[in-house]
């Protein structure tokens, strides 16, 4: 006879893999539930968009067509893995309008679609990166990529610069060089760039800039990939940032690339719909293979409002009317720190002409990491903002904040700079 079972009552704990003994909590995340928990914090942080300009009609429009259409529903239905056809020639065509190139049938098969450009990024580094490898990124870069390499083990190593911020070629081909002759350039894997009004800097690279990144690549001649993210291309305030992208420009050729995109910052971020581009088919089979162990393909009814809001020209009649809006919204932000006085407690910021973010360099002394002085000063006073030295791979740098426009209004923009410059203030008057 067995006795009875008492539910409950073990205290064996389950054991986690490598990867998930290693994850730790996003700082994102820690910094939207402060705001979130209390409703008086005004957030500068989280890169959300605006929500009163949300194309509320365009959707209603688009689902009332493909509701309305006869035949059966397959927008209901279960997706290709790569994405709709339609939505992917859509993409090569706007892609090829934008860099003033003609691809052909083939270029458009290297299109893929997927859950946010988020997902793309997480697809190619799992498929070309070890826990121990390398990916150069840029000085500041995107932070959500940072954590999410370093949750895999990845080593997120700085480009170094110039001191105006731009690539400094010559001392990345020596540092290159010098990993080859220790033998470590093969846990080099690939470059990430930012490269159209960035997150978080709101910089672009100029086209020069990327030819002489591939200059050096061409020259070292090792197998090294380029990942070009552009998330924010679209969403220049008056005018398109000139340079072509990196699958366009004969530099790069025998480089593998991957180009990234999203319809969710220019459109509707709840759609959660990014693209990418890779000249690698290699590359690009082993990332598709791995996104049908995540989700069998993207929510093909999404895509499908996606190519209506493309077709018909509400795609692009939204985002001219949110570059004004967030221009506007930038210039309010600008001008709000302007009056407070930030600039003459020593704080150092340039305008940028596109993106959702401002880029702070606070005076040199003065530390703005996440639970420094300033950090739990300014939470006290109600403004939220994401620390600098998230956005650097293995460089300490803890005297920058990224400030976001995209979601708060007007109002609450002046109100939150108020906050932020009176914070500032009183850690100028301590030092």
């Amino acid at each position: 006879m067995f006795g009875p079972v008492i539910m409950g009552s073990s205290n064996q704990k389950i054991s986690y893999s490598e990867l998930g003994q290693k994850l730790v909590p996003s700082a994102i995340a820690s910094v939207m539930t402060i705001a979130l928990e209390n409703p008086d914090v005004l957030s500068l942080a989280a890169g959300f968009t605006d929500n009163h300009s949300l194309p509320v009609p365009e959707v209603g429009e688009a689902v009332k067509d493909l509701l309305s259409r006869s035949g059966l529903p397959e927008y209901l239905q279960y997706g290709p893995n790569q994405g709709r056809p339609e939505l992917r020639h859509m993409l090569a065509e706007r892609l090829m309008k934008q860099d003033g190139v003609v691809y052909n049938e083939e270029d458009r098969k290297k299109v893929f679609i997927t859950n946010g450009s988020q997902q793309a990024l997480f697809l190619a580094t799992q498929v070309l990166c070890d826990a121990g490898d390398i990916i150069f990124v840029e000085s500041p870069s995107y932070f959500v990529y940072l954590e999410m390499l370093k949750g895999e083990g990845i080593e997120a190593r700085s480009l170094p610069v110039t001191e105006d911020g731009s690539i400094d070629f010559p001392g990345f081909e020596k540092e290159l060089i010098g990993m080859r002759e220790s033998g470590e350039i093969d846990r080099v894997k690939a470059i990430y760039l930012v490269s159209y009004f960035s997150n978080p800097s709101g910089e672009s690279r100029s086209e020069d800039e990327k030819i002489r990144l591939a200059e050096v690549l061409q020259r070292l001649d090792e197998p090294i990939a380029v990942i070009e993210d552009a998330a924010y291309r679209e969403l220049y305030f008056t005018e398109e940032y000139p340079a072509r992208s990196i699958v366009s420009l004969d530099d790069f050729k025998g480089i593998s690339r991957l180009y990234l995109t999203t319809l969710t910052k220019p459109f509707a971020t709840g759609l959660k719909i990014g693209s990418g581009f890779c000249t690698d088919k290699d590359w690009l089979e082993r990332m598709l293979w791995l996104k049908g162990h995540h989700d069998f393909g993207s929510s093909n009814f999404t895509q499908a409002i996606l190519e209506n809001v493309l077709s018909d020209g509400s795609f692009d009649s939204h985002l001219r009317v949110i570059r004004q809006i967030y221009q506007e919204k930038m210039h309010t932000l600008h001008i709000a720190l302007c009056d407070e006085g930030l600039e003459t407690v020593g704080w150092e910021w340039k305008k940028p002409l596109g993106g959702l973010y401002l880029w702070l360099k606070a005076p040199e002394e003065l530390d703005t990491r996440m639970g420094s002085e300033f950090w739990e000063a300014c939470c006290r006073n109600g403004v939220l903002y994401v620390p600098g030295d998230l956005c650097y791979g293995g460089v300490k740098v803890f005297d920058s904040v990224r400030l976001s426009f995209g979601v708060l209004s007007e109002k609450n923009l002046m109100e939150a700079a108020r906050r932020f410059t009176e914070t500032a203030k009183l850690f100028s008057n301590i030092g």
